[in-house]
């Protein structure tokens, strides 16, 4: 039986600024399991983070981070790392991107090629 081999961490990084810069632990809402590479935005109400989507209402309408790695906060909030600024990254790489979205992801001085 063929195997899928999922998103390894930080495979849709082109280029990313010196050191951590980059980079921030934020915290997951619970009830995901999230593959690197997912387009995140943040819940207004709880700080927390959740998958990015343009038709939310909670805060993450608006694309804040990527996630660096996979992560499994199905029984809980969990801690994770995220890139949130100068970085380009691999567009194709991306989970749940918009048009949007990278604009959004653009603002903040990450680049999708």
């Amino acid at each position: 039986m063929p195997q899928t081999e999922g998103a390894h961490a930080g495979e849709f990084l082109l280029s990313e600024g010196n050191g951590r810069i980059s980079r921030e632990t934020i915290t997951l809402v619970s009830g995901q399991d999230l593959s690197a590479g997912t387009v995140i935005g943040k819940i207004t109400a709880s700080g927390k983070y959740t998958a990015y989507a343009d038709g939310n209402v909670d805060g993450s309408e608006v694309a804040a981070m990527i996630l660096y790695a996979n992560v499994d906060a199905t029984s809980g909030d969990k801690e994770a790392v995220a890139i949130s600024r100068y970085a380009e990254v691999s567009v194709v790489s991306l989970t749940g991107s918009d048009a949007n979205g990278l604009a959004d992801l653009l603002a903040l001085g990450i680049v999708a090629r």
